[in-house]
């Protein structure tokens, strides 16, 4: 006997773009047969006439780099059926952070998406410096979907040239060599790449544009590398 069957749902299966009107049984946890017309028993039946049935969605572009450290359900979006969500865009999060920079990354996440930076400095727990450490934090806390991200250029540059992050477009090669080590770092710990941002719109709650908005393209080649190189490493 399955511990669910759902039964005449439309399914998407994310394979075949016509849906079919199946039966899904499950056990365990896992799909175990998809048929029109199942007769086998289950626990559990959920009737799905009339709903559409698919998989988890995959949100890949979401803000949750700080909720994503306090809470466990990442609501609205796991309430929306989405399955994974992709942290870590527009060049802002908040990894690495030196010891005392972790205000300044909640000034920009606050200035360019608009989340209250009363929330974040009350909701992180600031467990760690690097970015396999902020990945490693990740991992320790328990969560209903699941999550990835990438490397922020905006916290790279704030952990390498400090007050220099927004106002310098001129980083030294000492420096840029730092920072795509630690893209080289962050993706080979698990990072799905890296992130940027170019445009005018997003500024810090200070008024100063995001670091990075005015990088030059040697340093937009050196990060594209690092990751690149990260890549054929892990591979």
């Amino acid at each position: 006997m399955h511990d669910i069957m759902i039964r005449g749902g439309l399914v998407y299966d994310g394979l075949d773009p016509v849906p079919q009107q199946l039966d899904i049984a499950m056990k365990d946890g896992l799909i175990q047969a998809m048929a029109a017309n199942l007769t086998a028993d289950a626990k559990v039946v959920i009737s799905a006439d009339g709903a559409i049935v698919a998989p988890a969605w995959v949100d890949i572009h979401t803000h949750y780099d700080g909720q994503v450290t306090w809470d466990s359900e990442m609501n609205p979006s796991a309430s929306h059926g989405v399955g994974t969500i992709v942290m870590g865009n527009c060049g802002v999060g908040f990894a690495p952070v030196p010891k005392g920079g972790e205000q300044d990354l909640i000034d920009l996440m606050e200035g360019v998406e608009d989340i209250p930076g009363a929330a974040l400095s009350e909701g992180i727990n600031w467990e760690w410096e690097s970015f396999p450490e902020y990945l490693d934090a990740l991992e320790r806390f328990p969560r209903a979907i699941d999550v990835a991200t990438q490397v922020p250029h905006g916290a790279i540059r704030a952990y390498v040239m400090g007050e220099r992050c927004n106002t310098d477009y001129a980083p030294t090669a000492d420096e840029v060599e730092q920072m795509a080590a630690l893209v080289r770092e962050g993706v080979a710990a698990g990072a799905l790449g890296f992130s940027s941002s170019k445009t005018l719109l997003h500024k810090d709650i200070h008024g100063d544009y995001m670091p990075g908005t005015f990088s030059g393209r040697d340093e937009m080649l050196a990060l594209g590398l690092g990751m690149k190189l990260s890549l054929i490493h892990i591979s």
